[in-house]
């Protein structure tokens, strides 16, 4: 038996022999998904908020790298963030599990689809609430046995529907199923109380991100060559990301060679009120597209087919009309990242075959519409 499984099996022990004080109170909403699905989640958080009684706190346990994002959910949210990376170790992993029990949450939901027995499901047993509540994980081959056996943490599950099911309608469905409560799918969209202040600029500018974790997503800096030809020669281009994306990919350092061009590295809670200020945001799909997209902005984004039916494109139904997404239709789309195809030029199959023509004529009419 693995170290950490084997203190899971010690804390099990200590916590049936350990009366906790006071009344079980709260609602603790668990979300170990990055930066992009945190910007999703916001969508449809309101709707989960509903679970709380009068008087009671709702908190979000987020992943430490994805509370980046967490300025776009709802003031009265509190958050509560873990560093995955270290859950495995002894100390952080007992200190980690017996805050959550001190705490005595009343309800815990796991919001998560995809979810690991020895990480966060972990978390939903330390909490140890009177009710909790998931959604039938997805299909694991690796975990199917020890999944199966986790069901008997929760009090209530429930069946999202099939894995390729847009992310934010599997959100929905679950938050109607919880609070009873029936209403139209969410837009990814924040409501305007809820934007932040637009940072203006002096001159129209575009936000270009052609940088991802993933470079297999990545198009090549020839295509943002032409991207930023297409634009006008009095706009400025600042091209997101963080420092070291420069680093990783040295290529794309000419980009700021051209005159127009300058590096914008601010964090995104800052980076939003940017975006607002933006004539149009340019990006691949990641969580700067997210960001753009729910905040109201011109929006293209570059994408993989490997999202399809899951995450990018959005559904109709919940797709803002700020966003516009190309993407190679393949017959493997949905693959999740898992491509059984080898790279063209560092590229998914489906982003090489991203035709030029085709990202220069959306760019041309974000031009024209925003002149």
């Amino acid at each position: 038996m693995r170290l950490h499984r084997l203190l899971d099996s010690l804390l099990r022990w200590r916590r049936a022999l350990t009366r906790r004080p006071g009344v079980a109170s709260g609602v603790l909403l668990i979300s170990a998904g990055g930066l992009g699905d945190t910007v999703l989640l916001a969508a449809v958080l309101p709707r989960f908020l509903a679970l709380a009684r009068p008087g009671e706190s709702v908190t979000v346990l987020l992943r430490h790298d994805a509370a980046r994002m967490a300025f776009v959910f709802p003031p009265q949210v509190q958050l509560r963030t873990i560093d995955f990376s270290r859950l495995r170790r002894w100390k952080y992993r007992h200190h980690v599990m017996d805050a959550l029990y001190r705490d005595h949450y009343r309800l815990v939901v796991h919001t998560d689809y995809l979810r690991h027995p020895d990480l966060d499901e972990a978390l939903v047993e330390a909490a140890a609430a009177p009710e909790s509540a998931a959604m039938e994980p997805r299909p694991s081959a690796k975990f199917a046995h020890r999944l199966a056996a986790n069901r008997r943490l929760y009090t209530r599950l429930f069946e999202s529907g099939p894995p390729h099911t847009d992310k934010v309608l599997r959100w929905a469905g679950f938050a109607q199923f919880l609070t009873g409560e029936i209403l139209p799918p969410p837009l990814v969209a924040l409501p305007p109380a809820r934007l932040p202040e637009i940072i203006s600029q002096a001159h129209p500018t575009v936000i270009l991100q052609p940088f991802s974790a993933v470079k297999l997503k990545q198009s090549p800096p020839e295509l943002w060559d032409l991207i930023i030809g297409a634009l006008p020669a009095t706009w400025k281009v600042k091209l997101a990301g963080h420092p070291s994306d420069l680093d990783k990919n040295p290529d794309f350092r000419r980009l700021l060679d051209v005159p127009n061009v300058e590096f914008e590295g601010a964090p995104f809670a800052q980076l939003a009120g940017i975006i607002r200020g933006a004539r149009a945001v340019i990006s691949v799909d990641t969580a700067c597209m997210h960001l753009a997209a729910i905040m109201g902005t011109p929006t293209l984004c570059l994408a993989s087919s490997a999202y399809v039916g899951e995450i990018v494109p959005y559904a109709a139904e919940i797709a803002p009309a700020n966003l516009h997404v190309l993407y190679t239709p393949m017959e493997c789309q949905g693959c999740l990242g898992a491509c059984r195809f080898p790279p063209e030029d560092g590229m998914y199959p489906c982003v090489a075959a991203l035709d030029p023509d085709a990202v220069l004529g959306a760019v041309r009419d974000i031009v024209a519409r925003g002149i």
